[in-house]
């Protein structure tokens, strides 16, 4: 006679699977500027339908050139299909990530993963500036991870970050490139509907950018903490009393620190209504420039003049105009 064998019930699936699961779109780390904002929203909580925002985007060189081959989305974060319309570089896509939704709102948690395998060239941006809405509970943390494999070119260049009175982010960005990998990143902060004369009224801003290679040695930290009810937006340092500020990053051994250095201060020097420093990265790996302006268009305009002249210098061929309409 046989015993009946009592045995554990298997768990359900996690709603969503591992993407949905804190584990995956909540940081290592928030820090304490926005932390301290730290609630459970009345309406939508973190983790609720169209609070997570996952993009996951995978390149890989093909006999046509660079494509997509590998593609997830949740809603708000999504992409159309990419685009070939540079005819100087017929291989190279433009991709522009999208949001489906008015802007970034409190518990938000989008998260971005974008892969380029050996070869690549792509150039990825948005559709249009990200708002950063007003938020009376909890924060919003926004994430993108970029890989750069051996060989690769790639430009992330998104449009302006625009804080509205009240937010709370906490963005972060992860570079992970290999020693014969070329990365071009660029990030906007505005302080506000400048327009609309709303100055420095948002609660905090804290901004993580990290270089590493593939074993994870640090190339570079960049971190950027505004808090302007603690007078947290002065100094030359931050953001000198300014609204606008651009960062610049090129990671490359296409062209040595110093020859790239020298042609940004040149094509640079001639930039109006912005002050602006170029160095070095740490260990000569590249350079990186900081921008600062009152308005948005002399700042665009002269992260654009960096972007061409960088574009030139290592590839060997001029930009397009990149189109947003």
């Amino acid at each position: 006679m046989s015993a009946d064998v009592m045995t554990e019930p298997e768990e359900a699936p996690a709603y969503g699977g591992r993407r949905l699961q804190p584990a995956h779109y909540e940081p290592e780390h928030v820090p304490v500027e926005v932390a301290r904002y730290a609630g459970v929203p009345d309406m939508l909580p973190t983790g609720s339908p169209g609070k997570v925002g996952i993009l996951e985007l995978a390149f890989a060189r093909t006999d046509n050139g660079t494509e997509l081959v590998a593609h997830y989305q949740k809603s708000p974060l999504q992409i159309m299909r990419p685009l070939y319309y540079d005819p100087l570089r017929q291989d190279m896509p433009y991709v522009y990530l999208m949001s489906t939704g008015a802007g970034i709102l409190q518990g938000d948690r989008l998260r971005t993963d974008l892969a380029f395998g050996p070869g690549t060239s792509a150039h990825v941006t948005t559709t249009a500036q990200t708002r950063v809405l007003r938020m009376e509970q909890d924060y919003a943390v926004a994430q993108v991870n970029i890989d750069a494999a051996e060989h690769a070119y790639l430009e992330y260049l998104p449009e302006p970050v625009v804080l509205f009175r009240d937010s709370r982010l906490y963005q972060r960005t992860s570079l992970t490139v290999a020693e014969s990998a070329t990365v071009v990143v660029g990030e906007t902060l505005v302080a506000g509907r400048l327009a609309r004369g709303e100055r420095h009224r948002y609660a905090a801003l804290a901004a993580d950018l990290e270089i590493r290679r593939p074993d994870g040695t640090c190339l570079a930290v960049d971190r950027v903490r505004l808090t302007p009810t603690e007078q947290g937006t002065g100094g030359l340092a931050v953001l000198d009393d300014h609204d606008v500020l651009a960062m610049l990053y090129v990671v490359t051994p296409l062209a040595s620190a110093a020859d790239l250095a020298d042609l940004l201060h040149a094509e640079l020097a001639g930039a109006e209504d912005v002050v602006l420093g170029v160095s070095a990265l740490p260990g000569e790996v590249g350079v990186w420039v900081r921008i600062l302006g009152d308005a948005t268009t002399p700042v665009a305009r002269a992260s654009a003049l960096a972007w061409r002249a960088l574009r030139l210098r290592l590839t060997g061929r001029p930009a397009p105009v990149v189109r947003k309409t």
